[in-house]
């Protein structure tokens, strides 16, 4: 499938309201029994969405049953999460969410739900870097010299996110305390409004996933400056990783995977899980998701269980080094 089939069938999805009709035969097993609802706790659009959309396509195919995705972005995210909690846990109500997920307790006073305990990791989808844009009137060529710039006038610098506790404020807030510098927070409702800023040059930098920055640095409307994960993106082998610009302990990795209400039955989280990773095994997803710059990811539930909570381990850490408050 060439890009732009590829583009036009992403936004069709999207269009008609994302229902996907399994064509194979249902499965002898007793799950799943009727059409499985997808709650994706942001827009459709998003990084988190698009990857999900590729992913539960091919799930639905496979499983022969319907999937239905439901975008109920709100709150930071966390009014879909509460209705996941809430879902009866027979394997028909399922959540797919980002490290977001990671941040929300610490970014809320209060949530409809625990975190950790009321949920089951079943599978992780994959993985995107993210990148450190600026715009070309900045004149920055690399990291280092924006780091520069920053030191030599200390608070004089802003950065763009999409909201507080989103991936993007955490990833800056990584880098900005990996480097020593200080700047002023500017969160925004999305990526667009963002990225808008930052091309007009009123903002001096931002953290997105590589996706939909990628267009806009190849048409020269932002430069980019390093990415976020441990290797150099595929994408964008000429930009240096944040370790490479000289700093530690500065990577992010912005993943996305699917869960369950905790009280699942374990055959279903099982089965579910080696349906996705049966899924994200496919040459086609494994294409697709690569075009959005997602490289897959294998785990089996308990090692995503423990990779989870780690993160949401060092998410609070996080956390309190940058002095995030409560909302």
């Amino acid at each position: 499938m060439t890009g732009t089939l590829l583009r036009s069938a992403l936004l069709g999805a999207m269009l008609a309201g994302a229902v996907f009709v399994g064509a194979g035969p249902v499965p002898a097993q007793s799950w799943p029994t009727r059409t499985i609802t997808a709650i994706i706790p942001f827009a459709a659009g998003n990084a988190n969405d698009l990857a999900a959309r590729i992913v539960l396509e091919q799930l639905s195919r496979q499983l022969g049953q319907t999937i239905v995705i439901d975008n109920r972005p709100g709150a930071g995210g966390t009014t879909g999460v509460g209705a996941a909690a809430r879902a009866t846990p027979d394997g028909h109500t399922i959540l797919v969410h980002s490290s977001s997920f990671s941040a929300a307790h610490v970014t809320h006073k209060s949530l409809p739900y625990d975190t950790v305990a009321d949920f089951a990791a079943v599978s992780p989808f994959g993985s995107q870097p993210s990148v450190l844009v600026t715009a070309p009137s900045k004149d920055f060529k690399t990291a280092g010299e924006l780091i520069a710039a920053a030191k030599a006038k200390p608070g004089a610098m802003n950065y763009a996110s999409a909201g507080i506790g989103a991936a993007s404020h955490l990833t800056a807030e990584k880098f900005r305390l990996a480097a020593g510098i200080s700047a002023q927070h500017i969160p925004f409702r999305g990526p667009v409004e963002a990225l808008t800023e930052v091309m007009a040059g009123r903002i001096d930098y931002y953290f997105l996933p590589i996706s939909p920055a990628l267009p806009l640095i190849r048409d020269n409307k932002v430069i980019a400056l390093a990415v976020s994960s441990p290797q150099r993106a595929p994408d964008l082998p000429e930009v240096q990783t944040v370790s490479e610009a000289g700093l530690k302990n500065a990577d992010y990795v912005f993943w996305n995977g699917l869960f369950v209400p905790v009280k699942t039955p374990a055959d279903i989280v099982n089965k579910l899980h080696q349906e996705t990773q049966k899924a994200l095994a496919e040459p086609s997803v494994k294409e697709r998701l690569a075009k959005i710059g997602v490289q897959t990811m294998s785990m089996s539930p308990q090692e995503f269980d423990s990779y989870f909570k780690a993160d949401v381990a060092d998410t609070v850490k996080l956390a309190t080094q940058a002095g995030i408050e409560k909302q």
